[in-house]
């Protein structure tokens, strides 16, 4: 069955073509580059996964279940749209929103396996060359996951929303080789990875628990890879340049702000769209999800260099400019070892469930 059957609104295309600009650039010099960049590309080497063998596909999931979440987390929870909702329905806009959500994750991976493929492409540096390599591996192997789940596991797909594809297609038109950095590690990806966190730590399914945490470990590493790679960088821009990056930064979080919000869920419910917009900005549940999706951004943003007056003035207005103290490095840390957590837990329940088999095939044997 083609993906297109799938859809919730079939895309217009198969295919979106994007114009790209800038010059590829190869580099003749091939010493040892910086030494934080390329223990990152090891890194990058060694953690290498294969999505068909390390999670667990065997797991089922109730489509219309898919995470667990509680009834607060549905957008229209305590309107009269959710006390009209028959318990059929109810579990219908359950798997209508998981759809939702996880569609745009793989769309963004997507996305950003082509912005990893331009950073090969077009960055100046080597090491970055090299590192930005296994990003692009990482990438295809979450849209492999995502795309496998939503196929599989829940059988149906959203389009991508059109505030995600806006972002998208100006980072990729811009001619200037940071901005794929700028776009998709920071903006983007900073985005993704508090998603992730709240579906990851809220969920009580454990496939979209694997999913998540396996592919947060990866992420981790790419925002370290764009935080090294852009503060190196602007320390040497002019504040012309500087600030011009900066309304890029202001307009991409408004954009995010608003991307996240599933009107386009409620509306294929029969909910007017001034209803669906005006339920989700009054939902209590998804204010809480719009700051804490700031919460990996804010502070990579300070932490390159980005922080004139009028982009901290931008956080304030969005009530996000405390988030700029957030400790990202022990956010990352933290994603790393709830992944290496899971695994160990994992592997263990497989070695006691081997310990036990062989124990009663012993016992058998005695009788």
């Amino acid at each position: 069955m083609s993906t297109f059957d799938r859809y919730t609104v079939p895309p217009e295309t198969p295919l979106w073509s994007v114009p790209a600009a800038g010059a590829a650039r190869l580099n003749w010099e091939y010493d040892d580059g910086r030494d934080h960049l390329l223990a990152l590309y090891q890194k990058g080497k060694d953690k290498q996964w294969d999505a068909a063998k390390r999670i667990d596909w065997s797991l089922e999931v109730d489509p219309y279940d898919p995470l667990g979440v509680p009834d607060e987390a549905m957008a229209i929870y305590g309107t009269a749209y959710w006390d009209k909702f028959s318990p059929a329905e109810r579990a219908d806009l359950r798997r209508h929103f998981a759809s939702w959500q996880f569609s745009q994750f793989l769309h963004g991976e997507q996305g950003a396996m082509v912005c990893a493929a331009r950073i090969v492409e077009s960055v100046p540096d080597l090491d970055a060359k090299f590192y930005s390599a296994t990003q692009t591996m990482d990438e295809a192997r979450h849209a492999e996951l995502y795309s496998r789940f939503l196929h599989e596991k829940i059988g149906m797909l959203y389009p991508i929303n059109d505030n995600l594809q806006s972002l998208l297609g100006d980072t990729l038109r811009d001619s200037r080789w940071d901005m794929p950095y700028l776009g998709m590690q920071v903006l983007i990806e900073g985005l993704a990875l508090a998603a992730f966190g709240l579906i990851r730590d809220t969920t009580t399914k454990p496939l979209p628990k694997q999913l998540l945490a396996y592919v947060m470990q990866d992420e981790a590493r790419h925002v370290a890879f764009g935080r090294m790679a852009l503060r190196d960088y602007y320390k040497q821009l002019t504040a012309a340049e500087l600030a011009e990056r900066e309304e890029f930064v202001i307009e991409g979080c408004y954009l995010m702000r608003d991307r996240l919000s599933g009107v386009e869920v409620l509306q294929n419910f029969g909910i007017p769209a001034a209803d669906a917009k005006a339920v989700t900005e009054q939902s209590e549940y998804l204010q809480f999800f719009r700051k804490l999706l700031f919460s990996r951004i804010v502070p990579c943003v300070k932490d390159i260099g980005l922080w004139g007056p009028k982009l901290q003035q931008a956080y304030v207005d969005m009530g996000v400019f405390e988030l700029g103290d957030s400790n990202l490095d022990a956010l990352m840390r933290q994603d790393e070892e709830i992944a290496e957590q899971l695994d160990a837990q994992r592997f263990a329940a497989e070695e006691a469930a081997r310990a036990a088999e062989v124990a009663e095939a012993i016992a058998q044997g005695r009788d």
